[in-house]
């Protein structure tokens, strides 16, 4: 059983712009997959996560500035799209989840 969550990695940035970026996200010590994200935004932000391409819309999960989300791994790319103001999303790998 695990103690806790922790964040062994240096995780990832991504620009949500007027037009949908993504971002691969590193992979745990040892090239091990995570199986769970962390997902802050400094500004509200559509954010979708899936394969290489993955493109977020509008309507797609939404986050806050100031919340952050923890979302199931569906791939290893994180989307992001500005919800009214540009911003950057910030993705942590999660691991011992």
């Amino acid at each position: 059983m695990a103690d806790g969550i922790g964040i062994s990695v240096t995780g990832a940035t991504v620009a949500s712009g007027a037009a949908s970026a993504n971002v691969v996200i590193p992979t745990l010590p040892g090239g091990i997959p995570t199986k769970y994200y962390r997902i802050a935004a400094s500004q509200a932000a559509y954010v979708k996560v899936g394969q290489s391409g993955v493109t977020a819309v509008a309507g797609d999960m939404v986050v806050q500035p100031g919340d952050a989300v923890i979302v199931r791994a569906a791939g290893p790319y994180v989307a992001a799209l500005q919800q009214t103001t540009a911003g950057v999303v910030q993705i942590s790998p999660l691991d011992d989840v």
